[in-house]
């Protein structure tokens, strides 16, 4: 008779997602949807009708507001990231964002082989943010870059008077004036649109396939790893230690 029961797969309780980290990306979420929304009505504002003087209803001005409030958290929100690329544990290094060897490029290609082909295999797993993730949000940190130049660019050409937007009055000319720069955060956004839908999706995906904990781990930072491929991604000394799951 044919031994039909499951392997039995180890699995250890990392601590992957530091706190800072998980603020980080539920605020910067939080700052993203924001600014898309208030980005929409500030270049296509609706006709409200009211019996109101527009000086009392002021929608714009408070839309503005709100925008500009979520582009100053986005904007610190990003510096912090990257000053914790710094500091923090290996999972949130630049080195997992940037590719540095070809064993970085050959797990990407699994993860390709496995999110396009929808191929099922273990030997592109790692701990933190997989080969493609990282590569993938490497592009993401600059279309920040560029999203915080042009929005401060366009904020610069208003009548506020204080210092810090006036440090951004050189972005219009580097785009080629104000309509070209407005027309690059505009598209920005969209790739922003676009990248979350498929970054949602694919965290459904992943913890479907590989049932690490994928979606609560950006919650309380806890990943399941199997053994074998946890003893291939050590913790760093100064890490929490890791503990075996029951």
């Amino acid at each position: 008779m044919a031994n039909t029961t499951s392997p039995v797969h180890k699995l250890r309780r990392v601590y992957v997602w530091e706190q800072p980290v998980r603020i980080y990306h539920w605020l910067n979420a939080l700052a993203i949807l924001v600014l898309i929304a208030t980005g929409f009505y500030i270049a296509n504002p609706l006709v409200i009708q009211s019996g109101k003087e527009p000086s009392q209803r002021f929608v714009m001005g408070w839309v503005r507001m709100i925008h500009f409030i979520a582009s100053y958290i986005f904007f610190f929100n990003f510096l912090f990231r990257i000053y914790w690329g710094f500091v923090g544990n290996k999972y949130a290094n630049w080195k997992q964002f940037i590719p540095t060897s070809r064993k970085f490029f050959k797990e990407m290609w699994h993860v390709f082989k496995m999110d396009i082909l929808m191929l099922r295999g273990k030997e592109h797993m790692s701990v933190g943010h997989n080969a493609m993730a990282g590569f993938i949000y490497f592009f993401t940190f600059i279309a920040y870059l560029i999203q915080c130049l042009t929005g401060f660019g366009m904020y610069a050409s208003t009548s506020t008077s204080w210092w810090f937007p006036k440090m951004f009055a050189w972005v219009p000319y580097m785009f080629g004036g104000d309509i070209a720069l407005r027309q690059v955060h505009h598209w920005t956004m969209w790739f922003f649109i676009l990248f979350a839908v498929i970054h949602v999706y694919l965290v459904f995906y992943h913890d479907y396939v590989e049932g690490r904990g994928e979606m609560s781990s950006m919650g309380g930072g806890w990943k399941f790893i199997e053994e074998d491929v946890f003893d291939k991604n050590m913790e760093l000394p100064n890490e929490p230690k890791a503990a075996p799951a029951k």
